[in-house]
């Protein structure tokens, strides 16, 4: 098992350094010279040659590509990702707070996700094909079609306007998480539950459940065994979940005023703000890295197979 780990935190490595250098390249992809998008979004409307080389020389835009590269990856590991071209403060000190804000509301709404979906699955593939299965798959899919910010409006009327229960935006308390984790929940329980469903039914008819069956094993205790077989499935998913939801929160945190990494990255888009975004999508790809990284692990652990390469 040590081994296994020791390969996949190599290939993790190894794969976190190409994602860095692509988000770092991502900079030079513009038609604009860096220079310029740096005058632009700090509001300068008349760009001199004199003033490019200025801010080339205070960004240190002049210097070769992959010296630049190096210097920003070292940075990166210290979490410095440079200042901001609109507010010229370090990044870190306004993603930080983004980022534990939009983990919070992501580390919560895939917690009722995956008891959801596990819930919903396992009942749907008790009672496969009958009335109970039909009507939880349809709620499910009408559900799932329904787009999130519309939703979203729609339980804001009701249950903040209407009601007075809740409150509209923000996050001042424990009752601010309950619509968006509700609406996140939602949209994406009606699309996993179904994987744990058709790993129960798939697994159900597997050789050792009758072998179990006929031993004269109880049937809590084979239920159990599909169960455990059936969740292997359902890690991968839930873990992959994660940085899914992490990086999918930009409409509901817009819709909610959360002031978090979507709010963040919008307003990072539209004034140009690249270290800020370089930031962004690097923390985006090193969460996904990391727990798909973690899926593999626990997979592992509960298959040996797996991690003999079988």
């Amino acid at each position: 098992m040590s081994i296994y780990i020791v390969k996949r935190m190599v290939l993790a490595f190894l794969l976190l350094i190409i994602i860095s250098l692509i988000t770092f390249a991502f900079i030079n992809l513009s038609p604009l010279n860096p220079a310029v998008v740096v005058l632009q979004a700090q509001g300068i409307p008349d760009t001199t040659e004199e003033l490019i080389r200025q801010t080339e020389q205070q960004f240190g835009l002049d210097r070769p590509f992959f010296v630049r590269y190096l210097d920003w990856g070292m940075a990166c590991l210290q979490l410095d990702f440079g200042h901001s071209y609109v507010t010229n403060q370090p990044v870190w000190s306004t993603l930080g707070p983004a980022f534990v804000n939009t983990f919070k509301l992501t580390l919560v709404s895939s917690i009722a996700i995956m008891i959801v979906s596990v819930v919903l699955g396992v009942i749907c593939a008790l009672q496969v094909g009958k009335k109970v299965d039909k009507t939880v798959r349809g709620i499910a899919f009408i559900l799932t079609a329904m787009p999130s910010y519309w939703l979203a409006a729609l339980m804001i009327w009701y249950f903040s306007v209407k009601l007075d229960w809740l409150p509209t935006s923000g996050m001042d308390s424990y009752r601010s998480y309950i619509l968006p984790v509700l609406i996140i929940t939602i949209s994406y329980a009606g699309i996993y539950f179904r994987n744990v469903r058709s790993s129960m039914l798939s697994n159900m008819n597997k050789d050792y459940v009758l072998y179990g069956r006929a031993s004269g094993l109880k049937e809590s205790v084979v239920m159990m065994h599909i169960l455990r077989n059936s969740l292997q499935v359902a890690i991968s998913i839930f873990c992959m979940a994660i940085p899914i939801i992490l990086g999918s929160t930009v409409v509901i945190e817009n819709v909610f005023a959360w002031p978090g990494l979507g709010s963040l990255s919008i307003r990072a888009i539209l004034s140009r703000d690249f270290p800020v975004i370089q930031a962004y999508v690097l923390i985006l790809a090193i969460s996904f890295v990391i727990f798909n990284a973690i899926s593999d692990m626990i997979n592992a652990a509960m298959n040996p197979r797996l991690r003999n390469g079988l």
